[in-house]
């Protein structure tokens, strides 16, 4: 593992002093939430999601990409405290990177430690707010931590920017009103 550990490190490109900012994508993420909300069905809506997410994954740079990278590939293997690892470089690397933030967040949620994760997804939205993938994984650890009511205002902002989110059925009808 050591050694798997040491080969990661040296194929990642060396950090330069400073990250630069992330690729502008919010012309792109406009134009995708507005394909989303004219769906009149959940037809194509997965393609479209996944489109949002190649932008959110596009890191600044290939050093930033290569931790991304890294630190996805082991929470998928659940390795959480890899991911971590990866995922804290990055952070370090490019604070204004929102992307690093909530997948750190991820790993943490995967990982019981909710409140780790609340941080850090409050730290993600707040540099790109309609990312619906934070705001989704907001509302999942509010839930876990017993915020339901919190939960259901951000899984509405959520839901009212993709209207096709699987988490939309975590919605609980308002008294008097339709989802």
């Amino acid at each position: 593992m050591r050694m798997i550990s040491l080969l990661c490190l040296l194929a990642t490109p060396a950090l330069s002093d400073v990250c630069p900012a992330a690729p502008d994508h919010s012309v792109r993420q406009a134009e995708l939430y507005a394909q989303l909300q004219a769906l009149p069905n959940p037809v194509g809506a997965r393609e479209l999601s996944g489109a949002l997410w190649e932008l959110w994954t596009d890191a600044p740079d290939e050093a930033a990409q290569a931790l991304l990278d890294e630190g996805m590939a082991a929470r998928e293997r659940y390795n959480l405290l890899g991911a971590r690892e990866a995922l804290d470089k990055l952070v370090d690397y490019c604070p204004e990177y929102a992307e690093g933030y909530n997948q750190r967040a991820f790993a943490n949620f995967l990982d019981a430690n909710y409140e780790g994760a609340l941080v850090d997804l409050d730290q993600a939205l707040a540099l790109s707010p309609e990312h619906t993938g934070a705001l989704t994984g907001k509302a999942l650890t509010l839930l876990r931590l017993g915020r339901d009511d919190e939960a259901q205002v951000v899984l509405r902002i959520a839901v009212a920017l993709n209207p096709w989110l699987s988490e939309r059925a975590l919605l609980e009808e308002p008294a008097g009103q339709d989802i």
